[in-house]
């Protein structure tokens, strides 16, 4: 009778405890991840208030692990949030040495900055160091973007040479292309055609747009960032549990494929 009884606590407890264990793995995230973002292309959109894109609707699809509050501020004060700990997540950023420094990296696709401009006679510029020594090219970059050490040199010296403008969105670049005021900017294909197919004022320069990849500007890893001071140990293995299982599924390239022409992501995006 006793050994009955011993043999259902025991069975009790240790199906309780099994319950505990699978509520805490399948537990997700304790509070809502504060992510501010700034328009992006396709990735990211913003029209007034209401966010969307593809990285948006990625992690709308993961609401019942985590919910996410998005607000829109632009991309220099949001790589400055991400770096000081008031956001909990940057989407989407290309993985670089300084971000890995202060964030958890979860890759999603892969990415290269290229030379782009309106299409024109000018002779083709191949290397950072032919465009260096092209004094007559004036260029235009998003303030924050950052595509790795070999670019970040290329801006320091053309900012040296009074030549180079930076500006506080794609769309503000694809402006001055149009106006005149630069003549190429450097930076993901994909992320300048966006904003141009989301612009009726710009949207006739997308079938002009020419692509000159650059040597040094190789081929780099992007997808989403995640606080390592701002978001708790268990928080960030749930967020990057359920970011990578998204990443296996290729989700991202998906909608990638769905947004853009073979054509335009063969220049500057592909599948890892």
């Amino acid at each position: 009778m006793r050994h009955r009884l011993y043999r259902k606590v025991f069975l009790a407890i240790a199906l309780l405890t099994g319950l505990v264990s699978y509520r805490l793995a399948s537990a997700g995230c304790s509070r809502v991840m504060q992510v501010p973002v700034a328009p992006v292309g396709q990735s990211v959109t913003i029209d007034g208030n209401a966010v969307g894109g593809i990285y948006p609707d990625l992690l709308r699809e993961l609401k019942d692990e985590c919910t996410f509050a998005f607000m829109p501020v632009p991309w220099a004060r949001l790589e400055k949030m991400f770096e000081t700990g008031s956001a909990d997540l940057l989407i989407p950023a290309s993985r670089t040495s300084r971000r890995d420094e202060i964030g958890i990296f979860v890759p999603m696709i892969l990415v290269r900055a290229t030379l782009i401009s309106i299409a024109s006679e000018r002779p083709g510029v191949k290397s950072a160091q032919e465009l260096i020594e092209r004094h007559d090219i004036k260029v235009a970059v998003v303030r924050g973007y950052d595509y790795g050490p070999a670019y970040s040199t290329l801006l320091k010296e053309l900012n040296r040479q009074g030549r180079l403008t930076m500006e506080a969105d794609p769309l503000s670049v694809a402006r001055i292309l149009k106006a005149g005021v630069a003549d190429v900017t450097i930076m993901a294909p994909s992320v300048l055609a966006g904003v141009i197919q989301n612009n009726d004022k710009v949207r006739d320069m997308l079938d002009k747009l020419r692509f000159e990849p650059i040597s040094e500007l190789p081929w780099i890893e992007s997808g989403v960032y995640i606080s390592k001071s701002s978001v708790s140990t268990e928080d960030k293995t749930a967020l990057k549990e359920s970011l990578e299982r998204a990443a296996k599924s290729g989700v991202v390239w998906k909608a990638f494929q769905r947004h853009y022409s073979a054509n335009l992501l063969k220049e500057g995006a592909r599948p890892r």
